[in-house]
């Protein structure tokens, strides 16, 4: 059957060309947008969320962009075999016999240069994780516990896969190589083509005493937990990389990495936009009309700001550099205020009175909208 999934680049709204920055911006904005924190009980969001995930773990990463870029959806499904034969993108020769193996032998697999051998080093697969940060935490950063579980290298026979005091045997068939050449008749003629060593399954070695901790695959999963460096003016959705706490490379090649994101909750009285940081603050109307000292709440604390006289209801005060600071950058963005004049309720008679009073002394305007009392 074939996969309904959406296209990757689809997903993230940008082109199959497109740079790091562009897939990482279009990811921010998407996930940002469609996080379950912002839209509560909407499993429409949540899918997304999920689907804009899975497309940025690919496509961030270049190894299995390039998979992707070649074999579609299957050649990130964790099944893959790119020695299977045929060409990415759902055109096989699986009906047609040894077809695909000729076709690799001519062109490489599918267009992207000579196959590999099994046994060549490789980098082990990227880790995702997600942690959960405050408004406070993700403005001035943080040093954060991650707990992962990871493929290591077995400490028992240092990734050999040998029983310790024991040593592999080298495949007297392929000679290490892991690869064997084969004939094979065809409607082209004789043909030659590279397959996996039958006898050694490609290893290029034979184990006749497994380890008994990792039993001869020379690397086990374990749990741990990693201190990363949360820094400072991150934003909700962005991505962390941690080089070399990923899995366990193998043949000897690096180790992957480990790719944190970062959800940033919600604050009971401040709100972000990029490096400000936006704070609505209620004032009487004494204050508003006569202006007043008042203490407005930042990240930093209390400060003490001087409202105008004739302040009217959503006028916005800005506080220099008391916003949230430049990712990667020197300074900071500053808090917006904006000002809410309430009007009292539930007035006594003689407050009424004293309004009153002031309101005759105001111009002809007021009087002209004042209501008559309706007569008895």
């Amino acid at each position: 059957m074939a996969d309904q999934k959406r296209d990757y680049y689809e997903v993230l709204g940008v082109q199959k060309g497109a740079s790091e920055d562009e897939i990482k911006k279009a990811y921010r904005k998407l996930a940002k947008a469609n996080h379950p924190d912002l839209n509560p009980g909407d499993k429409a969001a949540e899918a997304r969320f999920k689907e804009i995930n899975e497309a940025y773990e690919v496509l961030s990463d270049a190894d299995k962009r390039s998979r992707y870029d070649q074999y579609g959806h299957a050649g990130v499904d964790p099944n893959f075999n790119p020695n299977a034969g045929g060409f990415g993108g759902g055109f096989g020769f699986d009906g047609f016999g040894d077809l695909g193996d000729i076709f690799e032998s001519f062109f490489g697999g599918g267009g992207g240069g000579a196959r590999r051998s099994q046994n060549a080093p490789r980098k082990g697969e990227n880790l995702r994780a997600a942690v959960d940060l405050s408004f406070e935490e993700a403005a001035f950063g943080c040093q954060k516990e991650i707990p992962i579980s990871r493929i290591e290298e077995c400490a028992d026979c240092h990734g050999s896969g040998c029983e310790p005091g024991t040593t592999p045997e080298v495949c007297s068939v392929c000679g290490g190589s892991g690869q064997v050449r084969k004939q094979q008749r065809t409607a082209f003629g004789m043909m030659q083509t590279t397959v996996p060593c039958d006898h050694c399954h490609g290893a290029g070695k034979i184990i006749h005493s497994p380890c008994h901790i990792c039993k001869g695959k020379g690397a086990v999963r374990r749990n741990k937990t990693v201190s990363v460096s949360i820094p400072a003016g991150i934003d909700d959705g962005q991505t962390i990389s941690v080089r070399g706490q990923g899995h366990k490379g193998s043949n000897g090649g690096p180790s992957g990495d480990l790719l944190v994101t970062v959800r940033v909750l919600r604050h009971p009285q401040f709100e972000r936009d990029g490096t400000s940081v936006l704070y609505r603050m209620n004032i009487n109307i004494v204050q508003a009309a006569l202006g007043a000292e008042v203490e407005v709440p930042t990240l930093d604390g209390k400060v003490k700001y001087t409202i105008p006289e004739g302040t009217q209801s959503g006028t916005v005060f800005r506080l220099r550099g008391k916003g949230i600071p430049r990712l990667n950058g020197t300074g900071r963005g500053d808090q917006f205020v904006t000002v809410t004049v309430e009007t009292p309720t539930d007035l006594t008679s003689e407050q009424k009175d004293i309004l009153s009073q002031f309101g005759e002394t105001l111009s002809g305007d007021f009087k002209a909208k004042k209501g008559k009392k309706k007569k008895k």
